[in-house]
């Protein structure tokens, strides 16, 4: 299998930075192109323009949200960085398809039962409809928010 370019989709959780290194170990192994990539997504109670104001403000949620992208960033390893906004599983599978990718890797948060059907599972509609290998990274020990995540969050309720 050749591999010439690699997605890395991240929320910036701890489940998400799990798959990190596995990214950039066979960006490097295969010496592909890493294209690590972040869906802003409005959060709950918070209208589109109202999100679309917060992320073009000088200095704002966009700004903030690149920097955190940045800090991705490996050494050994040359990465592209795309922020894109709207719902998660749709932008991965649009860029996906868009660069093209031959493979996607991406963290799972292996949430079970209630969690999963309220908050849905961005992978698993990744894995259902991606039109290249995708392989997600489990922690099943890790639950709830990292403090990045919440950041995020916080962030884009302003």
């Amino acid at each position: 299998m050749k591999i010439q370019t690699i997605l890395y989709p991240t929320d910036f959780s701890e489940c998400s930075q799990k798959a990190l290194p596995v990214a950039f170990s066979l960006a490097r192994d295969y010496r592909a192109r890493l294209v690590v990539l972040h869906v802003a997504s409005p959060p709950p109670f918070v209208s589109y323009s109202e999100f679309q104001k917060a992320l073009q403000e000088t200095g704002g949620y966009r700004q903030q949200l690149e920097g955190m992208l940045r800090e991705c960033q490996l050494p050994d390893c040359n990465a592209e960085f795309r922020l894109e906004e709207g719902e998660a599983a749709t932008e991965i599978l649009h860029v996906a398809d868009a660069i093209p990718c031959d493979l996607i890797i991406m963290g799972v948060h292996g949430r079970s039962g209630l969690g999963r059907l309220l908050m849905g599972s961005v992978a698993e509609a990744v894995l259902r409809k991606a039109r290249c290998p995708v392989l997600t990274v489990s922690s099943p020990f890790l639950r709830g928010h990292s403090s990045r995540e919440t950041k995020v969050a916080e962030m884009a309720g302003r």
